[in-house]
């Protein structure tokens, strides 16, 4: 390390000071000797080379630490400053579920996509020329909360029994994920983004997932008066399988039970606070 350089020459020239100026004290001082002493001309310079050697090695240290601590406060002000300002109205807990309700949505709105590919009659019974525009219309009414006019004003576990009927004749693609939709949203408190003020009931969370687990079964086995199943989707043959539906399906229950989870911690620990604060005669904090 040059800090060891640093300080490893300086005894050496201190033995060397010993030794002269023992040598000086046997034989009477004169003026001519004490100009001549030789360490009064290297002392200096040395001393001289060994601050400007710890001068540099001090600047360059600071130069590093200032660099990094510069570079992690510019990663800080970035995060910030790419963040949603909304963000610090929210725990947590509040940002997890907000992320998992934007990835259910998600994985519904591609299991639509897959659903229209393997159920062409059904797009055609939306009325739309293409998948992207009827899943638009499913979307919209997920996310504002809007009927869907085919399930005539019905949503969640109500319009989640009509479209998987055989008495329903309209678009059961689009039906069938505007009902799974629109039941998340009423099981998170009828909200899609949640902060400090937002209770989320982790017991309906978990029905939710629960639910989800029914309605893949249903939409497996579940089939129409000719004996064909009501919507395809997974498939098993001779020529491969196709489980993409049980996957991202499965997707959405591990994130609706981590929730829960999440949820059940969060109230048991606000009660375990408030007994703790019984115990041991505590004051609540009222800020």
């Amino acid at each position: 390390m040059p800090v060891i350089d640093c300080f490893v020459p300086i005894p050496h020239f201190f033995q060397m000071s010993g030794s002269i100026h023992g040598s000086l004290r046997r034989s009477p001082p004169s003026a001519h000797a004490q100009v001549q002493d030789p360490m009064a001309r290297v002392l200096p310079a040395i001393n001289s080379i060994i601050r400007r050697h710890c001068l540099l090695l001090a600047g360059l240290s600071l130069f590093f630490v200032t660099g990094c601590s510069q570079q992690q406060g510019g990663d800080i002000f970035t995060q910030m400053r790419e963040g949603n300002p909304r963000e610090f109205l929210q725990t947590s807990v509040d940002r997890m579920a907000t992320l998992a309700m934007r990835d259910n949505l998600d994985s519904l709105y591609l299991l639509m996509g897959k659903l229209y590919l393997r159920n062409p009659d059904e797009l055609k019974k939306s009325g739309f020329l293409d998948a992207r525009t009827a899943g638009k219309q499913v979307r919209m009414a997920i996310e504002q909360q809007e009927p869907l006019p085919t399930l005539g004003g019905k949503k969640d576990l109500a319009a989640l029994r009509f479209a998987m009927s055989p008495e329903f004749l309209g678009d059961r693609v689009g039906a069938f994920i505007y009902a799974i939709g629109s039941m998340l949203v009423t099981a998170h408190g009828n909200r899609t983004e949640f902060y400090m003020t937002d209770t989320i009931n982790p017991v309906f969370v978990s029905n939710a997932a629960r639910n989800i687990e029914i309605a893949t079964w249903i939409l497996s086995q579940r089939q129409n008066r000719e004996g064909q199943p009501l919507l395809f989707s997974n498939e098993i043959s001779e020529e491969g399988s196709n489980l993409s539906f049980a996957v991202e399906f499965g997707k959405i229950v591990a994130r609706l039970d981590l929730l829960t989870h999440m949820l059940d911690e969060r109230y048991r620990r606000i009660g375990l606070n408030y007994a703790q604060s019984l115990l041991f005669l505590n004051f609540l904090p009222v800020q």
